[in-house]
């Protein structure tokens, strides 16, 4: 791998070439990460800005970092799995329908709720949003606009519309998990584009203000992909002859 790298913003990319090599485990608890002066001459950077990169993935939960002690990577289960980088390099570490269908489990506890909140709180501008984003979809069906980033936009607009601060936290993560779960339950359908009729359904209700059809549409929604998810995931393992994770 080329770590030579350039760009506006070498910190980031020196923290995402450190966070992609430790979930891939080319560093690991015992396969230490290389003190800073190596780092600094492997990626041809400056101690300050190398500093900065391992703080960013310190706060995400990748390393711990001592006076005197050195730097060090931290076990998966201290990893912030919220955060959308870490969650995409996991996703890209290795193609994993188990790690899919927990994020699903966690919007399926999510987003009716926030559906549900928006229906009852949403302004004019998140209406605005969520129409647009309904727009946008229709669009893609037409060949007029991507079908992945219209699907996503809806997603996030449910979100922010439930005007829940804690809710709204969640896009990034949510918009990361989406790019890798849409394409894998289309494919599996055997579709390229998401129902727009169902995503409208959830739109219709939040914009007329009922609260019981909005959370209901999205349980659906986020059901029916659960439920693909889970089938492929059994009928692989029954290929390769391991027990369900």
């Amino acid at each position: 791998m080329n770590t030579r790298v350039r760009g506006q913003n070498l910190t980031y990319s020196i923290a995402n070439h450190i966070g992609t090599a430790i979930v891939t485990g080319v560093y690991s608890k015992d396969n230490p990460i290389p003190i800073e002066a190596d780092l600094s001459k492997e990626f041809g950077a400056s101690r300050p800005v190398l500093r900065e990169a391992v703080k960013m993935l310190t706060a995400k939960g990748l390393l711990s970092a001592r006076p005197r002690r050195g730097t060090w990577v931290q076990p998966e289960s201290h990893w912030n799995l919220l955060d959308p980088d870490v969650l995409g390099w996991l996703l890209q570490r290795k193609f994993s329908t188990a790690l899919l269908i927990e994020f699903t489990e966690l919007r399926l506890a999510v987003e009716p709720a926030a559906a549900m909140l928006a229906a009852r709180t949403a302004g004019a501008a998140e209406k605005a949003a969520l129409s647009a984003a309904i727009e946008r979809m229709q669009a893609a069906e037409r060949g007029d606009d991507d079908p992945l980033e219209s699907d996503i936009a809806f997603h996030v607009a449910v979100l922010q519309a439930s005007r829940n601060r804690f809710y709204a936290q969640l896009t990034g993560f949510t918009a990361t998990a989406l790019r890798f779960s849409i394409r894998m339950t289309n494919r599996y359908k055997g579709v390229r584009l998401a129902s727009v009729a169902v995503h409208k359904k959830v739109s219709d209700a939040i914009l007329a203000g009922k609260s019981a059809a909005a959370g209901e549409a999205m349980r659906r929604l986020i059901q029916e992909a659960l439920r693909i998810m889970k089938k492929r995931h059994a009928e692989s393992a029954a290929r390769k002859g391991t027990p369900e994770a």
